[in-house]
């Protein structure tokens, strides 16, 4: 049966795990080294079991150590989320949220409507992790993530909520264009730099176009003028006037406004890939997690 007990103990035990010594825990925990190294020690005796591998030039933890140090840290982390739960229901958007998006419609997007929330709700405290790699929400322990793409099967653990599909054009930069002339033409593309998405190899990715019955059809880049893994990079080439390129309409849509960028080959475009909301459904949809879906989804709907 579980007792105050359990609890003896763990701090001075997480402290020194972290700090590599009972001194330098001690200092932090404001304690005597003496006192923390006793506390530990009783600790061990409970358990059965050494935490730690001493030596006189550093403590190391154990096997066992190491295992224990998971779970006191796990189950701290679920206290402290147990509490942020009760904040919650006095003030929906108030409290810690990690977000998970994608790198370049993280900056661009995203991040403008976390930064107008924040200046909302000001005890609002997201932790953003931006990565374009596929990212388990439960591992990571995401509440909220932006998705571009979907899996052909939704997992029956995650909630998902459809924010419209990118559209992708074809753009250029005027200068580019005052140099070359403009494509009147998918096949006048064969004449014309361009700039292409690269897959890990290296190798470009063939560009989307919409037929005249409203389908899609592919045309590969035989020999491209850059090969770009990163869609902002892609956009700065684009800039600096090497060539055409297919974008979404997310990260052109200032420039485009501006007039630093011209979209070509209009009657082409055609939708990308859909974006997502995710979230863990097993997590329970606290108010401050429903309140910033719903406020993401206002900010990143497309239209």
């Amino acid at each position: 049966m579980f007792s105050s007990e359990h609890l003896k103990g763990i701090t001075p035990f997480l402290a020194t795990a972290d700090a590599g010594s009972f001194t330098k825990a001690a200092e932090r925990l404001h304690l005597s080294s003496s006192a923390v190294s006793k506390s530990v020690a009783r600790l061990e005796e409970r358990l059965g079991v050494m935490l730690f591998e001493r030596s006189t030039r550093r403590l190391k933890l154990s096997d066992a150590g190491r295992a224990y140090y998971a779970t006191c840290k796990r189950v701290l982390q679920e206290l402290a989320d147990a509490e942020d739960v009760l904040a919650e229901h006095a003030t929906e958007l108030a409290g810690k949220v990690r977000l998970g998006v994608p790198a370049s419609y993280g900056r661009l997007r995203v991040m403008p409507a976390l930064l107008q929330l924040c200046a909302q709700y000001p005890r609002l405290q997201p932790s953003i992790a931006f990565s374009d790699r596929f990212v388990d929400l439960f591992e990571e322990r995401i509440d909220i993530a932006v998705r571009i793409g979907a899996p052909s099967h939704w997992p029956a653990a995650l909630g998902q909520m459809h924010l419209g599909d990118e559209r992708l054009i074809f753009c250029a930069a005027p200068a580019y264009l005052a140099r070359h002339g403009r494509p009147m033409s998918i096949a006048d593309l064969e004449r014309h730099d361009c700039i292409a998405y690269g897959r890990g190899d290296g190798s470009p990715m063939p560009w989307l176009y919409a037929d005249e019955h409203g389908g899609q059809l592919e045309y590969r880049v035989a020999a491209p003028r850059m090969t770009v893994g990163d869609a902002e990079a892609r956009t700065a080439a684009v800039l600096a006037g090497l060539g055409v390129a297919q974008l979404a309409t997310w990260l052109v849509e200032e420039h485009l406004a501006t007039g630093a960028i011209v979209e070509v080959l209009p009657a082409f475009a055609t939708p990308g890939l859909p974006l997502y909301l995710a979230w863990p459904l097993a997590r329970q949809l606290t108010p401050k997690t429903g309140a910033l879906l719903q406020e993401l989804r206002q900010r990143l709907t497309i239209s």
